[in-house]
């Protein structure tokens, strides 16, 4: 199961391919949205032999903790405090795979896709919110918490100093580049802003910034940027590196322009890194 604000996705898979998958919005009520989710699994006649979820954040990952396997505070209504893992715990007896969405793929596009031989790269989203998976040594970055990419801080490059659409930050990058936000920024629903329309300047060099920032903190081997805005706009990638390229200002061995070229890519799986995310977690939960 790949949950995400905006709709659940549930595919039953062998290996990488996925054999049939249905789709329902991530309702308000949470009860209700898992339930359809159990249901067309248990009705689905397969005999699996695990389940992998990825889901939107924040998660409680500390398995030390009461608290592991529900959903923290979030924005999105209905869900805080939701046990994702247990409802599916209590009604199949398989072994779980939990993480982030964009941990999970993360995890498939080092698996199957763009960050193939890497074992240190990133995956971002760009989409109805904004968050990273970090994967370090061949899996997902955890310490305290996992990380919440989509909150740092950037320069604003908005030219009318937008404040930001973020209930918890302001101008953090989800609160300047999330679909939501850019609604409330130009005026116009992210889907429908035209290409060339002059906000895509200003994102770009704020994406840019965290691109730089995961260079300098991470030293990753791939940054894999999808969602909706990240492979829905394929003329923000180069804006993005040439920006990251000005941001790095020729510092450390993963700065030259030719190296960003490389390491800023669109996704390999395309709209399927998210399910896909989400069927590596299960494979990783088998014995």
């Amino acid at each position: 199961m790949e949950l995400g604000g905006t709709k659940c996705i549930a595919a039953i898979a062998r290996g990488r391919d996925i054999l049939v998958r249905e789709r329902w919005p991530t309702g308000d009520d949470a009860a209700e949205t898992l339930g359809r989710i159990v249901n067309w699994i248990a009705s689905s006649g397969e005999n699996f032999t695990a389940i992998g979820i990825a889901g939107f954040g924040p998660l409680n990952l500390d398995r030390s903790r009461s608290d592991y396997g529900r959903i923290g505070t979030t924005p999105k209504p209905g869900w805080s405090g939701i046990d994702l893992r247990g409802t599916f715990a209590k009604a199949f007896d398989v072994p779980i795979g939990f993480d982030t969405d964009v941990a999970g793929a993360a995890l498939a596009e080092g698996r199957w896709g763009a960050a193939q031989g890497c074992s240190d790269h990133v995956y971002l989203t760009i989409g109805t919110g904004v968050g990273g998976g970090i994967v370090a040594g061949g899996v997902p970055l955890h310490g305290a918490a996992h990380p919440e990419i989509g909150h740092i801080r950037v320069r604003n490059a908005s030219a009318d100093g937008f404040a930001g659409a973020c209930p918890f930050h302001g101008d953090c990058l989800e609160g300047l580049v999330a679909g939501g936000s850019l609604a409330k920024r130009t005026g116009i629903a992210g889907e429908d802003i035209p290409p060339d329309h002059p906000v895509w300047a200003e994102v770009a060099q704020e994406i840019a910034e965290l691109v730089a920032m995961l260079v300098l903190t991470t030293a990753p081997q791939r940054i894999v940027i999808g969602g909706g805005i990240g492979s829905g706009q394929p003329q923000l990638f180069p804006m993005i590196r040439a920006a990251a390229v000005k941001a790095l200002a020729g510092y450390g061995p993963i700065s030259d322009a030719a190296t960003i070229d490389v390491l800023v890519v669109p996704p390999g799986l395309g709209a399927d890194a998210g399910p896909l995310g989400a069927v590596a977690l299960a494979l990783d939960a088998l014995p």
